[in-house]
């Protein structure tokens, strides 16, 4: 298959270079859904020891999978479908990588060339149907190109703002043999702030009372959690945490003060107004982020920092906008000469903090903080959680305290069916940690096939499954804007632990805590996938309200 012409150019079929662009990057684990129109590529791979392939059961399921490897890894996900119908499926996992800035390489078997425009069997123009939600979107139409597209789509995946290259691969295109020419694996740039602006940043730091940082994905891609808590600690500027981003600094230490996501707690956003300077670090300042893009105003200063041009003045002018890697902007910040002056002010806040985080629990709360207070105790430190969309966040985004980097992947984008799928991929990128995902029985339903894909591959992860038979999140804002009117968002009963153990896993159904407490002893001893069941009431249909609760308020 393979003859060598010289140290840098071989003979190969374009799936065999698809494969040896892999193994360049350093790729050792795809995520696919067999299909007939990409079956050189699967041969190739078979060929190839280093990589692991894990079939999925659905391609959005796969994508989400290659998107939570790639979450937790900092490496390119990669993920393989066929044609139209495939690459419909896995859009979701497209659109959630593009949201999240999280790099990702798709590659798509199309029809063959000549069947090109006569609406060929699953024919689909993906170049176009990716174009919005991908950061590039191409087609191979000569063999002797692949190398030469395939490590474009692996360097823009990882570059710049980070997020998903969607190539398309005509099936006519894969068996034919040509000279491949191979570059160097990506190596991505780390550009620093000039010496110039870091002397404005200092500036503005010696004419403000109440600094405050929002540290987002950015600050994780570039591997600066370190150098965030150097530069936090040295000038004693808070730090919270953009929408799911809760890793992104201790959330025990003394200058966190809290996360900006839905839901937020009225304290945490006093402490934003309070704010006379606002130092965006690494995030794009998303709707969720800034509450509806209403924290910051024209008397609020803003200095944004950003691996990616065209994220800073997209949604607020900055007064000093910053094109730099976040590891090489915090150190260049390091020793500026500023004293700090607000130390009263980050305790007040900090305090704040404090009083509505607490994981004291009583009879009279929810199970689900009484979960949240139990995995805080149980799962080691560096554990990793994935979460679903849905109100069950809630809970576990108020309460449960990250303290270490790399322990939490979740959706910026809201995709339901998301948790249970990125739990398998960030366990195949950490093995050794404990991995739990959190979903709702409406999100854990949609990707709920991947648990057959855990149990096949042995990837031992813990879902535990939030039961209220509706979907939640819906109802709750159903019942604020059309209270009692209820349509759409009931569900019928399903027992997640049966499914759990037709499948091989283990599954547990439980109601009180002390059954939670020991379904979860077993899954921590055993190593097995596990389903944990949680029966919840759809009455506390949220962390600060009852259904009964929103519907009064509605009659005032």
């Amino acid at each position: 298959m393979e003859m060598k012409l010289s140290s840098e150019t071989r003979i190969l079929t374009g799936a065999h270079a698809i494969v040896e662009c892999m193994k360049i990057e350093g790729i050792t684990n795809v995520f696919c859904v067999p299909g007939e129109s990409y079956l050189p590529v699967l041969d190739a791979l078979y060929d190839e020891d280093s990589i692991t392939v894990i079939s999925a059961r659905h391609e959005g399921g796969a994508a989400f999978m290659a998107e939570g490897y790639a979450k937790s890894s900092l490496k390119p996900g990669v993920v393989l479908a066929t044609r139209g119908v495939g690459a419909a499926n896995l859009s979701i996992g497209v659109h959630t990588a593009y949201q999240d800035s999280t790099p990702m390489v798709v590659f798509l078997g199309q029809v063959h060339s000549k069947f090109r425009g006569r609406e060929g069997f699953q024919e689909v123009d993906l170049e176009r149907y990716f174009q919005h939600i991908a950061k590039w979107a191409v087609e191979v139409k000569d063999p002797e190109r692949m190398p030469e597209i395939v490590q474009r789509a692996f360097r823009i995946a990882q570059t710049g703002r980070p997020g998903p290259v969607v190539v398309s691969l005509p099936e006519d295109v894969l068996p034919v043999e040509a000279n491949m020419y191979f570059g160097p694996h990506t190596i991505k740039p780390a550009p620093a702030p000039s010496n110039d602006e870091i002397k404005r940043i200092e500036s503005v730091l010696m004419e403000v009372q109440h600094p405050l940082i929002i540290a987002g994905g950015g600050v994780k891609s570039a591997e600066a959690e370190d150098a965030l808590l150097a530069f936090a600690e040295k000038y004693r500027i808070p730090v919270a945490a953009a929408f799911r981003r809760h890793d992104v600094f201790p959330n025990d230490h003394p200058l966190y003060v809290g996360h900006l996501g839905l839901g937020l707690n009225k304290k945490v956003l006093q402490t934003v107004g309070e704010a006379d300077v606002i130092l965006a670090f690494g995030t794009r300042l998303s709707e969720v982020t800034t509450q509806d893009y209403s924290i910051i105003d024209s008397a609020k200063r803003l200095v944004h920092i950003d691996i990616d041009y065209a994220s800073i003045g997209k949604v607020y002018a900055p007064e000093i906008g910053i094109v730099a890697d976040l590891n090489q902007a915090l150190k260049s910040l390091i020793d500026i000469n500023v004293t700090p002056s607000w130390n009263a002010w980050v305790k007040e806040r900090r305090s704040v903090y404090e009083s509505i985080s607490r994981l004291t629990v009583t009879d009279d709360d929810a199970i689900n903080k009484h979960i949240i207070a139990m995995l805080e105790r149980k799962l080691p430190k560096n554990a990793l959680l994935t979460n679903d969309a849905g109100n069950f966040a809630g809970w576990l985004h108020a309460f449960y305290p990250f303290t270490e980097s790399h322990t939490y992947v979740g959706p910026t984008s809201g995709a339901m069916g998301y948790g249970m799928p990125a739990a398998l991929g960030a366990k195949l990128a950490f093995p050794d940690k404990q991995v739990v995902s959190l979903s709702g029985d409406g999100g854990f339903m949609m990707t709920a096939q991947e648990l057959e894909t855990a149990v096949r591959n042995n990837i031992p992860v813990i879902s535990l499954v939030f039961n209220n038979n509706m979907y939640g999140t819906i109802r709750m804002h159903q019942e604020i804007h059309y209270p009692g009117k209820v349509m759409a968002t009931d569900l019928g009963t399903v027992s997640f632990a049966k499914f759990a153990n037709s499948l091989g896993a283990d599954g547990f159904a439980v109601k009180t805590v002390s059954e939670f407490e020991n379904a979860l002893d077993h899954a921590l001893e055993s190593q097995k996938p596990t389903v944990i069941e949680i029966i919840t009431e759809k009455e506390q249909i949220s962390v600060s309200s009852t259904i009964g609760q929103i519907r009064n308020r509605s009659k005032k």
